[in-house]
């Protein structure tokens, strides 16, 4: 079975307005299976590569960023803080300069967010609140199998 990940929005459809900035603002319920025997631990990376603007995107976004999540774990609940992550887990810093999830908050058009999730045949050192590129040079050569899921959401 390979690595799998789902939540309340079916692979490329619409996120819940709860889960944006336009709502409380709470991250989505995420549940994965299929994890390989060999995982030591996960990371979970959500980003926007559609920013500012779908139809001229000029970077990608980062809305979350999560590392050393346990590789026993299978899931997230509604509205995850730091307070109900998993032991060991810890989160970076995201695109607003901040610790934890932010929500899908597209200035203009619908923006796809890509919930990517990582297993890893290592646990991370302490990077801290370290951002998506930290996390993505400590991970290098160390992805045994890695999965996403894609929600949109445009503002009304």
């Amino acid at each position: 079975m390979s690595l799998q990940i789902e939540s309340s929005f079916a692979p490329g459809g619409s996120i819940s307005k709860k889960h944006t900035c336009e709502g409380s603002d709470s991250s989505p319920p995420l549940s994965w299976s299929g994890v390989p025997e060999s995982t030591k631990s996960l990371v979970l990376i959500v980003d926007d590569p559609d920013a500012p603007d779908p139809q001229k995107p000029q970077r990608v976004f980062v809305h979350w960023v999560l590392y050393n999540l346990p590789n026993d774990s299978d899931g997230l609940p509604e509205g995850a803080t730091a307070s109900n992550l998993p032991p060991g887990a810890r989160e970076g810093r995201n695109d607003w300069d901040r610790v934890g999830y932010g929500g899908p908050c597209p200035p203009i058009g619908r923006h796809r967010y890509f919930h990517k999730l990582y297993a890893l045949d290592t646990v991370l050192p302490d990077l801290g609140a370290a951002k998506k590129a930290d996390v993505e040079r400590a991970m290098e050569g160390h992805v045994l199998e890695n999965v996403e899921l894609v929600g949109t959401y445009e503002k009304e």
